[in-house]
């Protein structure tokens, strides 16, 4: 198997970190050598967040460099712009249709760039949804994330994993049956 990377983006708060973290340990249960790096920014301000994983028989560094990443999976529309040249050029984009406006939107500094679903349509293969409207239906919007991890898992073709099981072992007992419910809607999306 040739190494395959995912670049995970997102704003301080929706989860990109957890939602590597059970890509990484499904990954390291089925035998893969696995890297994972993480940068937070300014998330407990909502803040740019991102999350490179790497994995294959052999893997040296976690870092994913431009051009690199087989698949960006981003939680909020503008940070799949932001950092769109990571992608490869066939590579894929699973994207959250969610405006999260960043403090100088908000004050009113800037406004929120128009045609962020369409830039990326126009130059890689793209998977939207509106999570945050599936994990609303599901009883709580902070699924989200794992609604775009089942999208991931269905897009890169990882039905190799038993990823539910890796979700009971993940996330916290009281909100393991929310979440696989969530990978399931995530996973039917795409």
């Amino acid at each position: 198997m040739n190494n395959k990377s995912a670049l995970l983006v997102g704003v301080g708060g929706q989860g990109a970190i957890l939602t590597a973290k059970v890509l990484v340990n499904g990954l390291m249960k089925a035998g893969y050598d696995v890297k994972m790096s993480e940068v937070h920014g300014m998330s407990q301000r909502g803040g740019s967040v991102s999350t490179q994983v790497h994995w294959g028989e052999e893997v040296h560094s976690p870092v994913i460099g431009k051009g690199a990443a087989d698949i960006i999976v981003a939680f909020e529309k503008m940070e799949a712009v932001r950092y769109a040249d990571f992608l490869k050029p066939d590579g894929i984009a699973v994207i959250n249709d969610f405006e999260m406006p960043s403090s100088t939107i908000a004050a009113g500094l800037v406004e929120y760039p128009e045609g962020c679903l369409e830039a990326m349509q126009s130059h890689f293969k793209c998977h939207v949804l509106k999570a945050e409207e599936i994990a609303r239906e599901l009883g709580d919007v902070k699924c989200a994330n794992i609604v775009l991890f089942g999208s991931m898992v269905k897009a890169l073709g990882m039905d190799d994993i038993d990823w539910e099981e890796v979700i009971r072992e993940t996330v916290p007992e009281k909100f393991i049956d929310l979440n696989l419910a969530a990978y399931k809607a995530g996973y039917e999306a795409v």
